[in-house]
């Protein structure tokens, strides 16, 4: 059987009704693997023997871990050379849970440095390819679960979002992101880059596939400060919805200024008009502080990676240098200059600017100030629409190391997933088509479309993704060259 053509919930369905037995399921992928990562570049470890065949929810069903969350006695390196020799002795609380709902994990995908990055430019230990235009960057520093679930590698991984890991790359590689309020899921256990800011979540092939995964790592966890209690599980009631009548969707007029590709402009109005076909009533209606949202992004990101960078100075975590040194600076000094790369040094140096006594005042808390008028900007849109829609990235993916000189215009490319990330609201970005590069009218590349609803409403989110993703099939299109 093809499994690849196969989305998660109907390989647990299969495993489920003995069409297929886990086995079957998970060396098929480990094949597909063997034969394809050569291409894409995506695992930096595969768990050849981590068949689960304990009965439940997942039925065994395989999934690709980011090198970001924690598993008992596997390498977890977050794409560092200051961690690749680092075993956990704990599973983090989301692999837990996928756990004991019978998950078998295929393996670590390689990322960014420490989720450092846009385009997976910045790992240690591997560079990934977009499986769709192998000279093209595959996106944010979760490349390689979109690029791993885009030629169809895995029917699932997880990932985890700061400010855009997971959108532009499931919108360059053409796969279903989701992530949920920041509440939702414990970070326990999975490497700190930006604590209030970080989210675990997920990329799949469908949206159900997502709520599927949803339903079981979201929860309560004592072990982490921010987690919400109780439990959310989506209705299955929402799958029957046939259209979007008496939803009240929001298009931001500052996310279709001068920045965003004509090609982009022109699939993502298309998308709009699907979801008036499917009787959404459509409003354009304004984010004002939406100019704001990088700077204050890149003040409060920075501040908090170096905090959660400083606990990687070998007498915790990481590796020692084999430089002489005569005291304890100089050995904290040799051991972080030399394992980690230029963009995690970038921003430890950004924080060290920013937090300093002569500018805290003018920068850190002013962003702080920023962030909370970001907040009620939405809170007030929220007031008059149920969701509101944008695109993901304002271009298809760019050519390897085009922008690897210019960390400025490459920060840009965030301008429309950051503010929904300082606000903690849930989003899912779902395919809206495909267009044309600047570059090249011949090539064809995935465009997406995000959508946002207010915090804690994750079914209204599923809900209306489902809807127009039933109207349009575009996950099912598959890479050329990946078809066997």
């Amino acid at each position: 059987m093809n499994l690849k053509d196969l989305s998660l919930e109907q390989i647990i369905r299969k495993i489920e009704t003995w069409e297929i037995s886990k086995e079957e399921s998970f060396d098929y992928f480990l094949k597909r693997i063997e034969k394809y990562d050569d291409k894409v570049n995506a695992f930096n470890f595969v768990n050849t023997n981590w068949l689960n065949k304990e009965e439940g929810i997942l039925n065994g069903a395989p999934i690709a871990v980011k090198d970001i969350f924690c598993e008992t006695w596997i390498n977890t390196t977050c794409s560092s050379n200051m961690l690749k020799e680092f075993k956990s002795p704990y599973d983090s609380t989301v692999i837990k849970n996928l756990k004991e709902t019978w998950m078998s994990s295929l393996g670590k995908v390689t990322m960014d440095e420490f989720a450092m990055w846009s385009t997976n430019e910045s790992s240690a230990l591997k560079k990934a390819i977009n499986p769709w235009w192998i000279n093209r960057i595959p996106g944010g520093s979760s490349w390689w679960s979109a690029a791993a679930v885009a030629a169809w590698l895995a029917p699932a991984a997880l990932g985890t979002d700061t400010g855009w890991s997971i959108r532009q790359p499931a919108s360059m590689c053409n796969v279903v992101w989701f992530k949920p309020s920041y509440w939702r899921n414990s970070r326990y256990w999975v490497m700190a880059m930006a604590s209030s800011l970080d989210c675990p979540w997920t990329l799949t092939k469908t949206v159900k596939d997502s709520a599927i995964l949803y339903n079981v790592m979201n929860g309560y966890d004592e072990k982490e400060n921010t987690s919400l209690p109780g439990k959310d599980i989506i209705d299955d009631k929402i799958w029957n919805t046939k259209d979007l009548k008496w939803y009240k969707i929001w298009i931001p007029k500052e996310y279709f200024e001068e920045w965003l590709d004509e090609w982009v402009r022109k699939t993502i109005e298309d998308s709009i008009e699907k979801l008036k076909e499917l009787w959404a009533e459509i409003k354009e209606v304004s984010l004002p502080m939406t100019k704001y949202a990088i700077a204050t992004y890149y003040i409060i990101m920075p501040a908090e990676v170096s905090t959660n960078m400083s606990r990687y100075d070998w007498l915790r975590f990481g590796h020692s240098s084999d430089k002489w040194y005569e005291s304890t600076d100089e050995l904290f000094m040799n051991n972080r200059w030399e394992w980690f790369w230029d963009e995690v040094k970038r921003r430890i140096v950004l924080w060290s600017y920013v937090l300093s006594a002569w500018f805290y005042d003018a920068y850190f808390k002013k962003a702080t100030q920023i962030r909370t008028l970001i907040i009620k900007d939405f809170e007030k849109a929220f007031e008059e629409v149920d969701a509101i829609v944008s695109p993901v990235s304002p271009n298809v993916a760019w050519k390897s190391w085009e922008k690897i000189d210019d960390p400025v215009k490459m920060y840009l490319s965030d301008a429309y997933t950051i503010p929904a990330s300082l606000a903690w609201l849930p989003w899912i970005s779902v395919p809206a088509g495909f267009a044309k590069s600047e570059d090249s009218e011949e090539e064809l590349l995935p465009v997406w479309m995000q959508i946002l609803t207010p915090r804690l409403e994750e079914q209204r989110l599923f809900e209306i993704a489902h809807v127009f993703e039933q109207n349009t099939k575009y996950w099912e299109k598959i890479p050329e060259g990946f078809e066997d």
